[in-house]
């Protein structure tokens, strides 16, 4: 049996999909206000939960014997981000849980402490490492999918919004690459306790994504390149009104500041370990728009 959390999230709904795809029993970890009908058609066992509640944890991890963690904070990265994977953790080591897969963030190990979710991400590293447990430890770069419905929008206005230097770097990996790779971590003897950078197989610049949304629709770009100033001014006025929304747009203004990207070797090794081969992110644009 699989526990994965988030499973109705971008990354989590892909690992069940491909798990039931393979016949494996799978508990998909979802709350009551989640669209979770698909998941069930497919024949996973669907635990209605709160992982703010460790008594749900508890629950949930009975009988199982791999735990992928793919949920995310929300706007609450004590509770979810941090808190939640520290009680996944300790109720795998009571119920002698094979393998757990942690899904973190490229960069966690960089210290940047404008984020409180990159924070956390980095403690729970620290605390699963230290655990005992057999594990692995993802740090994908931006998620593909993301970027669907700013293509969709192209698609219809022709405008991309781009905050910040243009020139900036990123890989972004295939949200499907990703869910098979998670899978895969939990018997691939090479990713025992192991910590992989996870991205595309592209060094992108930021500016080069309108780019490929312009070859995807065959429409020229209109680029709105806003400088990040901007965008501090604004999060500082919104921190006149409401703090607690200023401080969770740290992660977003630390994504928007930095480059992350997977150098040649990381990938390498990435596509040796799971003998894969990295999907490009052009190439999953059109598989999922059509074009």
């Amino acid at each position: 049996m699989y526990l994965v959390t988030g499973a109705t999230g971008s990354l989590g709904r892909r690992v069940v999909r491909q798990l039931r795809d393979k016949d494996m029993p799978v508990r998909a970890f979802a709350r009551l206000s989640a669209n979770y009908g698909e998941l069930a058609d497919r024949g996973a066992e669907i635990f209605i939960g709160d992982l703010r509640q460790e008594r749900d944890i508890t629950k949930a991890c009975r009988d199982v014997r791999y735990i992928i963690s793919c949920h995310g904070s929300g706007k609450n990265a004590q509770a979810l981000d941090y808190r939640a994977n520290i009680d996944l953790i300790d109720r795998a080591i009571e119920n002698n849980v094979e393998h757990f897969v942690f899904i973190s963030v490229l960069g966690a190990d960089r210290g940047y402490q404008d984020s409180a979710t990159f924070k956390a991400k980095r403690e729970v590293e620290k605390y699963l490492a230290a655990s005992g447990l057999n594990y692995t430890i993802l740090r994908p770069s931006g998620f593909a999918n993301n970027l669907l419905p700013l293509a969709e929008r192209f698609r219809d206005t022709g405008i991309y919004l781009l905050i910040g230097d243009p020139k900036n770097r990123s890989s972004i990996v295939s949200t499907d690459d990703l869910a098979t790779i998670a899978i895969a971590s939990t018997t691939t003897e090479p990713a025992k306790n192991q910590t992989f950078a996870v991205g595309g197989p592209d060094i992108l610049k930021r500016e080069d994504i309108p780019r490929i949304f312009a070859r995807l629709f065959d429409k020229d770009p209109i680029v709105i390149n806003p400088p990040l100033t901007l965008f501090d001014g604004l999060r500082s006025g919104i921190g006149l009104i409401n703090p607690q929304l200023q401080k969770s747009l740290g992660t977003l203004r630390t994504l928007l500041a930095h480059e992350f990207f997977c150098n040649m070797d990381e990938i390498a090794r990435l596509e040796s370990t799971f003998e894969i081969k990295m999907e490009s992110l052009e190439s999953f644009l059109r598989r999922y728009l059509g074009n």
